[in-house]
Parts: C-alpha cells; sequence; structure tokens
C-alpha cells in the first residue's frame, strides 16, 4: 500500500523499467476506497501491483495521463465509475458516464443502489468541433444498420477528407463487473464466456488464470495444452471472418461467399472438438477439456482453402491498392496510445502475450515481423500469417496430448490474482479479489479493444471517409468487451 503521493513516482519508475499499465481498478473496501494499479513487463514475466487507499469522503489520486496515456482512461473510467477523482487530469471529461447519469452517482460503489431514472440531468457530451471553410459534419449511429451493437461516431470532414473523428462508446454500459460479485468463480464462469461473444476462450482463460493463482491452482501441463489448441482454434475463426469482410468492403464480395464458408468449416470443428461452435464449456479453473483432438489433416486442409482466398485477394489490384497505405497507425502512434493484438504488431511492435507471459509448459508462441506499415493491408497480412502460425501451433500442441480432461483443485487460501492471456484481438486481462470462502468480491476485466478503440480515430485522419468502413473492420474493435 503507497500513499497518493508516492503513485506518481512509483509508476514512472516501473515506466521507464520497460512496463506498461495493464489494469487500473477501483475498489470498495467500505470504510475507504482502493485503487489498485497494475503494471506488467515482458522478457521475463513480470507484474507488480501498487495500491493506494483513499478517504471515501474526498478520494482523489494524483494523474499518471503525463506518463501514460492508457492510464488517463483508467482514470476517467475510474472517475465515473467509483467517484475517485483524477487530479490535474489534461482531459477530465467523462468517459464512460452519460447524460442521463446524475452526478454524484457511482454505480460501482456498495452504496450505489438501484439504477436512477433516465433524464437529460447532465447535458450532452461535449464533441469537439472543427471549424473552418468547408468543414462539415457527419453523425453515425449510436443505431446501425447492421447487427452490431451502438457506438456513435461524430467526423468533421473537408470534402471526403476526415479531419476529425470522434467515437463515444458505453450506450449499454451493462454494470458487467458488478454482477461478478457474490458468485463463486465456478458460478461465474459462464458469465466470463460471455463478456465478448467472439471471444469465448480468451475471457474465460483469462478469468480462470486469475482465480488459479488467487488460489494457488496448479494446472496440469495437458490442461495447459488444451486452453493454447482452443484460443488458437478462436483465433482462427475470427481472423477468417474478417479476411473475407475486408474484401467484402472493397467489392471482392466472393472472395468473402468463400471466407463465410470456411468459418463455417471451422465452427463445425470447433463443435466436433468441444460440443460447442464458440467452444464454451471446456475452460474451468483448475483445467480443461476437449471431446476430441483436431484432426492435423483437417487443418491442413482448412490451412491450404485459407492461403487460397488471401492469395487471391493480394493478387488483385483493386484490393491492394485500397488496402495500401489506407488509414495508417504509424509506430510511434501505436506505442504511445499502448495498442495490443495484431492492431500492434501491424504497426511493428513486438507484443504478445503467448511470448511475454506464455504458460509455463507450452512453447511461447513467435511474434509475427511481417507486413508492419500500420496499414490495412498490414492488418490484413499480419491476420492471415497468424492463422497460418496458428494451424501448426494446434498440430504441434496435439500431437503431445496425453489426457483430453485434466483438472486440479485448490490449494491455498483465497486471496488476489491476476490472468493474462493473447485473445484473438489482444491482450486480455482479468484480476480477481476473493473472500476468505473463495467468493468473488471484486472482478476487473479489461478488453483489448479498450486499448485499441482511440486508434481508430487517430488512424482515420486525413483518410476519405468512403474507407470509414474498410478501416474499422480492419481494427473490429469489439464493443462489448469495451462497454462492460
Amino acid at each position: 500500500m503507497i500513499s497518493p503521493a508516492e503513485l506518481p513516482i512509483e509508476a514512472k519508475a516501473l515506466l521507464d523499467e520497460g512496463f506498461r499499465v495493464a489494469l487500473i481498478a477501483g475498489h470498495d473496501d467500505g470504510d475507504a476506497l482502493r485503487a489498485v494499479y497494475l503494471f506488467t513487463a515482458a522478457a521475463p514475466d513480470r507484474r507488480t501491483e501498487l495500491h493506494v487507499r483513499l478517504d471515501r469522503g474526498h478520494p482523489a489520486v494524483p494523474t499518471l495521463a503525463g506518463i501514460s496515456f492508457p492510464a488517463g482512461r483508467f482514470e476517467r473510467e475510474m472517475r465515473d465509475l467509483f467517484g475517485i477523482v483524477p487530479e490535474h487530469h489534461p482531459l477530465p471529461r467523462r468517459l464512460v458516464r452519460h447524460f442521463h447519469w446524475p452526478r454524484g452517482w457511482y454505480p460501482m460503489r456498495a452504496d450505489a443502489g438501484s439504477p436512477p431514472e433516465f433524464g437529460d440531468v447532465d447535458g450532452p457530451y461535449p464533441f469537439r468541433t472543427v471549424e473552418g471553410d468547408g468543414v462539415y459534419e457527419i453523425p453515425v449511429g449510436p443505431v446501425h444498420a447492421g447487427m452490431i451493437e451502438p457506438g456513435h461516431f461524430r467526423f468533421s470532414v473537408v470534402g471526403e477528407t476526415i479531419l476529425n473523428l470522434k467515437a463515444r462508446l458505453w450506450f449499454v454500459h451493462k454494470g458487467l463487473e458488478r454482477l461478478f460479485e457474490g458468485r463463486r468463480p465456478e458460478d461465474a464462469l459462464a458469465l466470463s464466456e460471455r463478456i465478448s461473444g467472439d471471444t469465448a476462450v480468451g475471457h474465460s482463460l483469462a478469468f480462470c488464470l486469475a482465480v488459479e493463482e488467487a488460489q494457488w491452482i496448479a494446472v496440469p501441463e495437458d490442461a495447459q495444452r488444451i486452453r493454447a489448441i482452443l484460443l488458437e482454434l478462436e483465433r482462427i475463426y475470427n481472423h477468417v471472418t474478417d479476411l473475407g469482410a475486408l474484401c467484402n468492403d472493397v467489392g471482392y464480395g466472393i472472395l468473402n461467399n468463400h471466407a463465410q464458408r470456411i468459418r463455417e468449416r471451422l465452427l463445425r470443428l470447433n463443435e466436433q472438438v468441444s460440443g460447442d461452435r464458440l467452444l464454451r464449456g471446456c475452460i474451468r479453473p483448475g483445467g480443461a477439456r476437449l471431446d476430441h483432438a483436431p484432426d492435423p489433416d483437417v487443418l491442413s486442409d482448412l490451412g491450404d482453402d485459407i492461403a487460397e482466398v488471401v492469395a487471391l485477394a493480394l493478387a488483385n489490384s483493386v484490393v491492394v491498392d485500397r488496402f495500401t497505405g489506407t488509414a495508417v497507425l504509424t509506430r510511434e502512434q501505436a506505442s504511445d496510445l499502448g495498442t495490443l493484438g495484431y492492431v500492434a504488431r501491424a504497426s511493428g511492435l513486438v507484443t504478445d502475450a503467448r511470448a511475454d507471459h506464455p504458460f509455463p509448459a507450452v512453447p511461447g508462441a513467435r511474434v509475427r515481423h511481417g507486413t508492419t506499415n500500420g496499414d490495412v493491408l498490414s492488418r490484413f497480412s499480419v491476420r492471415a500469417e497468424e492463422i497460418a502460425d496458428s494451424i501448426t501451433r494446434i498440430t504441434e500442441l496435439s500431437a503431445g496430448l496425453r489426457d483430453l480432461s485434466a483438472y486440479t483443485g485448490p490449494a491455498g487460501q483465497a486471496r488476489s490474482g491476476v490472468g493474462i492471456a493473447e485473445g484473438w484481438r489482444g491482450t486480455i486481462v482479468h484480476r480477481v479479489e476473493l473472500d476468505r470462502d473463495g467468493v468473488l468480491t471484486r472482478v476487473k476485466v479489461v478488453d483489448p479493444s479498450f486499448f485499441n478503440w482511440p486508434a481508430l480515430p487517430v488512424a482515420l485522419a486525413d483518410t476519405i471517409v468512403p474507407d470509414f468502413p474498410l478501416t474499422n473492420k480492419s481494427f473490429n474493435l469489439s464493443y462489448a468487451g469495451n462497454d462492460l
């Protein structure tokens, strides 16, 4: 436990040592509030927590926004949900809280009570105004013409060129972290699988890893291999879907049809090996299971099928022209914003939790160093390359499996724990606290989309409006994983 005055000094020292801000969470301990800061680093895997106890009547911490952009966003989230004020924050506007949330109501506090009635209590969101000759605004959303969750995009445009974009999210804030509280880990597992529907494995794995650290559970080697296989199966079917959708956005619809055909083959493979098309129900605290190991011949055939779609896309001059140089996110921008996953790797950053925070019994993954220009083509190419790597990884991991259902029970008294997993979008972090009876008292969830959403408007600067759908799909960020 450190004092608020010590926080900036300790945080800067960690950042200077190569750590990154992985998570900041508010806590209500009854008599006081508490802010928890998790810093992680790789080579070797390192994790450090800073805890700051705060006066419940006037909770405030010195802002870290000046030394870490992600920290500044976590602070704004913590202020909106817990009322913990980041003093001297350079952008003190609300992040999660919408206009119908009345002042002084902090839903994550123990005494928050029931949600209040909606009403225009706190005024409209202060969108940045861009002025000048020929500048006009294009509002998009929050309701979209498709089966996606709500998000509002406000474009400031001259001609067709985007000068500024502001994405306003949290229209469906679910209070999901609060729903974990009071449940036992085994009863909360289904909730973790549904944080973001396309990332059932990634989130349930991060949750189980956190619980296992908190309860001193040693996971069998075969269970660790099964978990790694499941992560790659989830990565492949999502990447294939996006490769097809990107082709569709530039008018090459036939390749999207083939990608959807392959996706269906992959979902059927998921059901065959796990009993569920989205791979739910396979991971639990202490273990993992499969009904059948993936057939290497089927995987090889799928890999060839996917490679043909990729080759056809990259042989088409229209596709390559539309992808190349579109919505560039430079390495410096990606680093400053703290981006994760394929978005970061496509901009040249070497970051991947499979290598940075590996399972003890599973070899770390190779981080891609291929096309890293930070444009749509790079984000397409990195994912295509990752699919090939995932197929190789699954084949190698399956060959060493002996037990398709391995499990170990708790070995120690409950405390706090952190779980880190490389979901298909990027690094997922869960932090849990349990009481002496093994009941969850706090769960903090961080989806990579929380880190990557701010990068989308940056990449879109000087991009034309018709390329917004293409760019948006190349990032493919989760609303559900962000709007917890």
